[in-house]
């Protein structure tokens, strides 16, 4: 049968099935339906994982780019030495692409693990950064720059969140939120 394309609500008093052939046996097996109650089956496991960038994960000090394609993705960070995470360059498709940053390894004596947007006209970090010392603490809001840092001694589970909030191909807003012992900064 060919393709058809419909204008409108296409409906069905029995639900819906896809369906796959087998070409040698002309055996139907039935690989995703939808019941007339709303019921959804399927032939296969659904999973959903966040991927894991592990570039950083390395013990030596590394400086490489992420890419828009990896967006949802957590980026596990191993601070001993000094890194360099550059986001993906502006471009409209930014928008609305997130990262989750985590440190595993603490970050070490007089290093910085560093997130920065490349040189792009007015791009920023909104931020909002706070201290996880155990004890209550005031969050720090910060719009003052294109780099974000977990600082030297920022322990195992200092963490952030960028989103991409605009990007119109020549400069970009991400928006931050961020925990860590000791406090990330933005400059």
């Amino acid at each position: 049968m060919a393709n058809t394309t419909f204008n409108g609500p296409v409906r069905s008093i029995n639900g819906f099935e896809s369906i796959s052939v087998a070409a040698n046996t002309g055996i139907e097996t039935t690989g995703f339906a939808v019941s007339a109650t709303g019921a959804i089956s399927t032939s296969s496991t659904l999973t959903a994982r966040q991927p894991i960038i592990t570039t950083w994960e390395a013990s030596g000090a590394i400086t490489d780019a992420l890419t828009i394609a990896q967006s949802g993705s957590v980026v596990l960070i191993h601070g001993t030495l000094d890194n360099v995470i550059n986001i993906p360059a502006s471009s409209g498709d930014n928008t609305g692409a997130y990262f989750d940053f985590l440190v595993t390894t603490a970050v070490g004596s007089g290093k910085t693990t560093t997130v920065a947007i490349p040189a792009a006209t007015g791009s920023k970090f909104y931020g909002q950064t706070q201290l996880a010392a155990g004890t209550a603490a005031n969050a720090v809001i910060t719009n003052a720059g294109d780099t974000f840092t977990f600082v030297a001694a920022t322990g195992i589970g200092g963490r952030a969140r960028m989103t991409c909030v605009s990007d119109n191909g020549t400069g970009q807003v991400w928006m931050i939120s961020s925990s860590s012992t000791p406090i990330a900064t933005v400059a």
